[in-house]
């Protein structure tokens, strides 16, 4: 694998137990590691991910690929470290924008304006960066009428519209994308996928994670497969 690799996994294995698996959103992941009350010895463990190899370079975008429960979430969670491998090494090069449960950071009582303060500063904005972008970010989401507008009052696909809107504008060099693509607008879609373009232009990689063969055909420089938590192609 080249020095100049953003992200690498090499012989990387995670455990789960079945009711994490299947009862914890990414939230509820994060909140109980940083409780550090994650508790693997459940009799009922599984490997959710078994001995991926794989690395992700600047300018490359990768799709993920597979049934459900394939381990391709589990893939975008160790990046995002809000878990850690059960054993194996992940060599992270770079800042990542985890753009993985749509709205994860916002506050439902705050409005778009506030909230874009506050999801940007997570993924490592200053506030001066985001004074300066405020714009394009609300251009970019197309929810220039309702900014101010607290986001409980927002649909799903205005929740999707501002957190990808922030997610683009991140400094960090992986951005991680799951699903979110397959449920936006046609429009909004395709906005989307220019932009991965042009980010990984500029030098960035992106891991995306999508069912949709046609989003995998137009964006992708290589595809992996994966079912039962390995890596078959």
């Amino acid at each position: 694998m080249s020095s100049d690799a953003l992200l690498i996994f090499s012989d990387v294995w995670k455990k789960y137990s079945r009711a994490e698996a299947f009862h914890r959103s990414i939230r509820e992941d994060l909140s109980c590691f940083l409780r550090s009350d994650l508790n693997l010895r459940n009799k009922d463990e599984f490997w959710a991910l078994k001995g991926a190899n794989f690395s992700l370079h600047p300018g490359e975008c990768v799709g993920l690929t597979g049934p459900n429960g394939a381990g391709k979430s589990t893939i975008l969670k160790l990046v995002a470290r809000v878990t850690s491998p059960s054993s194996g090494d992940i060599r992270q090069t770079a800042k990542v924008a985890p753009l993985i449960e749509v709205g994860a950071g916002f506050h439902p009582d705050l409005t778009g304006r506030q909230n874009i303060y506050m999801n940007g500063t997570i993924i490592g904005l200053s506030l001066s960066d985001i004074r300066k972008q405020m714009t394009s970010i609300i251009d970019f989401s197309e929810l220039a009428e309702f900014i101010d507008t607290p986001v409980k009052k927002y649909s799903s696909g205005m929740y999707l519209k501002l957190a990808v809107a922030i997610a683009f504008h991140s400094p960090a060099k992986i951005l991680l994308v799951d699903e979110i693509l397959s449920v936006a607008d046609e429009l909004f879609r395709n906005k989307c996928l220019e932009r991965i373009r042009r980010f990984c232009e500029a030098g960035g990689g992106v891991v995306l994670v999508s069912h949709d063969q046609r989003i995998l055909n137009s964006v992708t420089d290589r595809t992996i497969r994966l079912v039962s938590g390995e890596i078959v192609s």
